[in-house]
């Protein structure tokens, strides 16, 4: 009796944690390798045929007007001058996306549009983790250093932004990981991303890539599992008490 016990709460005990563990992606392209009209392009807030424009599958980019100065490049020729925007990469550490392919990248101080898509399928009082890498270079053919550029990021009505990232003149910051965790008000809820920073007159590229979102914590459902999981336990610890 003792050892079927024993196995059965282990059993519960996996179970349950697998079901906090195994969380679901819910983020559409969030390695932007699905676009409609190709890549290395400046992105359009509609899909489009033009030859230098593009849209990325699963995302809106939009200032209002058109799809702001915000593009999508091909992270292997992105310090070069095939790239649609050349990012300077002499002496400076510049290396691709810490996952390779492409990236997503904004202009901070030029008329920059908000990127977004809708997150379906979450739990109203839910918690979420959102992990992307960032980083922050500079264009060929400017000068000047690039001071406190973030990355804005919304959730539904929630706003947070990455830590500050700051270049000398013709930097690259390297690469960092973001992890920032929303409560869900609803069963969809915008994701967006706006670059922001204070440095006029020398292009601040803020890059974008590997944006995925997790389960953080386990939902009501879940805890009520838990709950009765443990119940469970306590009650076949009485009976194996009352056995002896």
């Amino acid at each position: 009796m003792r050892i079927k016990s024993i196995l059965l709460s282990l059993s519960v005990l996996a179970a349950l944690s697998a079901s906090v563990v195994n969380a679901t992606p819910m983020i559409t392209n969030g390695n932007f390798e699905l676009t409609t009209n190709g890549t290395n392009k400046q992105l359009s807030s509609t899909v489009t045929k033009d030859a230098d424009r593009t849209t990325l599958v699963g995302w809106t980019s939009s200032n209002g007007n058109d799809g702001g100065y915000n593009f999508v490049l091909n992270g292997s020729i992105a310090n070069t001058k095939e790239s649609a925007i050349w990012l300077q990469s002499r002496d400076n550490g510049f290396t691709t996306s810490p996952v390779g392919g492409n990236v997503f990248a904004s202009d901070a101080m030029y008329h920059p549009g908000t990127l977004s898509q809708t997150v379906k399928g979450l739990s109203v009082g839910g918690f979420y983790t959102l992990t992307f890498n960032y980083a922050l270079a500079q264009q060929v053919g400017f000068t000047g250093a690039n001071q406190d550029n973030y990355w804005q990021v919304g959730f539904g009505k929630s706003t947070q932004k990455t830590s500050f990232l700051s270049i000398p003149d013709g930097g690259f910051s390297g690469w960092k990981t973001a992890s920032m965790t929303f409560a869900a008000t609803s069963v969809s809820e915008a994701l967006s991303f706006l670059a922001k920073g204070t440095s006029p007159g020398a292009p601040p590229f803020l890059l974008l890539d590997n944006v995925s979102m997790t389960n953080a914590v386990p939902e009501p459902a879940t805890w009520t599992m838990m709950l009765a999981g443990l119940g469970l336990i306590g009650l076949l610890a009485r009976r194996r008490r009352a056995a002896r």
